[in-house]
């Protein structure tokens, strides 16, 4: 009975973490500080995974612009700003070069996506093998 609830669960659980969804509204939390920084609409087009600032939380002023940002964004308002670019899923994760964007640093940095649960998504930025994970949570 054990060896069959073990490999029942070998089949079932990579299923139920496919089962997550990545898209919708999610609640950023600045992994340094703790604090909530902005909600991002992560959403799909195209088969890829894009995602956009859609309201700012811990900055003050709604017309807040990216002053670090490099090339056509810079001085470019955050809000709707899209900070995910084109994430393919490989392996049950969505990922990408240069695939997200730090409007507080004004880099690119690699990128990996996937969900813990349905309200807690992990997103990785990494430099070869130097990473950061915040933990974002679905915003209802």
């Amino acid at each position: 009975m054990k060896k069959c609830s073990l490999i029942l669960s070998l089949f079932i659980v990579p299923l139920m973490l496919n089962a997550q969804s990545v898209e919708g509204l999610w609640k950023t939390i600045d992994d340094e500080t703790g604090n909530p920084k902005s909600i991002v609409k992560v959403y799909k087009a195209d088969g890829k995974l894009y995602g956009k600032i859609v309201k700012l939380i811990e900055n003050k002023d709604p017309n807040a612009k990216c002053t670090e940002c490099p090339g056509k964004l810079k001085n470019k308002p955050l809000k709707e700003m899209r900070i995910i670019y084109g994430l393919e899923k490989k392996r049950g994760k969505w990922t990408g070069d240069d695939g997200i964007l730090d409007p507080e640093k004004g880099k690119y940095y690699n990128c990996k996506i996937w969900a813990e649960s349905d309200t807690k998504l992990n997103v990785r930025g990494y430099i070869g093998p130097l990473y950061r994970t915040q933990n974002w949570i679905r915003y209802q």
